[in-house]
C-alpha cells in the first residue's frame, strides 16, 4: 500500500460539500486520522452551489467517492439523490454523512445527534437522561439535538426560536418530551444548548441572558470559532460549565470516519489537528 501521505492510484476519496466551504476543519480532522492509522485514503473538500447539492451526489457516484460530508446548505436537497436513508436521517430530514455501500448504492446518514450526545456524555461527563434541556434554534442542527435528547432520555426538551412555526417543527420530531417555550424558561434547567449562529464573527449578542445563567448548569455554544463565544464566557462568568460545539464536530466527524472506513476513529489525533487548525485562525 502507498504511504497515506502519498496520493495513488489506489487511493480512496472522501470529501465535504458545502457553500461556503473554504472555512470548513474538515479535511483537517479527517486526513490526521486517516494518516494516524496508515490508511489510504483523502479527505477533500469541494465548494459547491446552493441548489446543486444532489446534483454533486451524482457526481460523486459517477467519480467512486468513498464518501461524503455534507453541510450547509445541501443537508436537506441531497435527499433525493440517495438510494436509501437510516431512519435518523429520514425522521430529520437532512443528511450529514452519505456511505457508499458496495459499487453504486449511496446511504443517507446524519451523525450530528450521536455526535452532540458523544460530546456531552465523553467531554463534559453530562448525561440527559431525566434532565431539563433548553435548545436554542430551530434549524438542523437544533433539530438534529431535540431529537438526540429526547431519545437520550432527557425528562424536558424546551425549544426557543424566533419563529413560531420553525419551533413547532422541531419539536414536532420529539412530541413526548418536547415543547416550544420562551427564553427565560432558561433560568433552572440543566443543559442550554445555542444552536443559533449568534456569537461567531465578531457578533457579541447572547442568545441566553446572562441573568438565566448559573451554577449547576452545563451550558453548550454550537458555535466552535471563536473558541471563547459571549456566551461560554458569560456562562462561566456566572459559574455555569460551558463548552464550545468543537466537541460535537469532532464526535460526529468521528461517526462518519467509522461509516466510511469500518476502523475505530482516533479521536485524541482529531481534536488535536483541529485545534491546531482553529490557533493558527485566531
Amino acid at each position: 500500500m502507498e504511504s497515506p501521505w502519498q496520493v495513488a492510484g489506489s487511493t480512496r476519496v472522501a470529501a465535504v460539500i458545502g457553500h461556503p466551504i473554504h472555512h470548513s476543519i474538515s479535511p483537517v480532522i479527517h486526513n490526521a486520522a486517516f494518516r494516524s492509522l496508515d490508511l489510504d485514503w483523502v479527505f477533500a473538500a469541494f465548494e459547491v452551489a446552493p441548489g446543486r447539492g444532489a446534483a454533486a451526489v451524482e457526481g460523486a457516484r459517477d467519480l467512486g467517492l468513498a464518501g461524503l460530508s455534507v453541510t450547509m446548505p445541501h443537508k436537506a436537497d441531497v435527499v433525493r439523490a440517495l438510494d436509501r436513508l437510516s431512519p435518523t436521517a429520514e425522521t430529520l430530514g437532512a443528511v450529514n454523512t452519505i456511505v457508499r455501500n458496495g459499487t453504486h448504492e449511496l446511504v443517507g446518514d446524519n451523525t450530528d445527534g450521536a455526535g452532540f450526545l458523544d460530546a456531552l456524555r465523553e467531554d463534559e461527563g453530562f448525561d440527559p437522561d431525566r434532565r431539563s434541556c433548553l435548545v436554542v434554534g430551530a434549524g438542523g442542527a437544533a433539530r438534529a439535538v431535540v431529537v438526540a435528547l429526547a431519545g437520550a432520555g432527557a425528562a424536558e426538551v424546551i425549544v426557543v426560536n424566533r419563529t413560531a412555526e420553525r419551533a413547532e417543527e422541531a419539536v414536532a420530531l420529539a412530541l413526548s418530551v418536547a415543547r416550544t417555550g420562551s427564553i427565560e424558561e432558561a433560568d433552572g434547567v440543566d443543559l442550554i444548548v445555542n444552536a443559533t449562529p449568534q456569537g461567531m464573527a465578531g457578533d457579541r449578542t447572547l442568545p441566553v441572558p446572562a441573568a438565566a445563567l448559573s451554577a449547576g448548569q452545563l451550558v453548550v455554544d454550537l458555535v466552535y470559532h471563536p473558541a471563547h463565544t459571549p456566551l461560554v464566557e458569560a456562562a462561566r462568568e456566572r459559574g455555569a460549565a460551558a463548552a464550545n460545539g468543537l466537541g460535537m464536530l469532532i464526535h460526529q466527524a468521528a461517526h462518519a470516519f467509522r461509516l466510511w472506513t469500518g476502523e475505530d476513529p482516533p479521536l485524541e489525533v482529531m481534536s488535536a489537528a483541529a485545534l491546531a487548525d482553529l490557533a493558527l485562525r485566531d
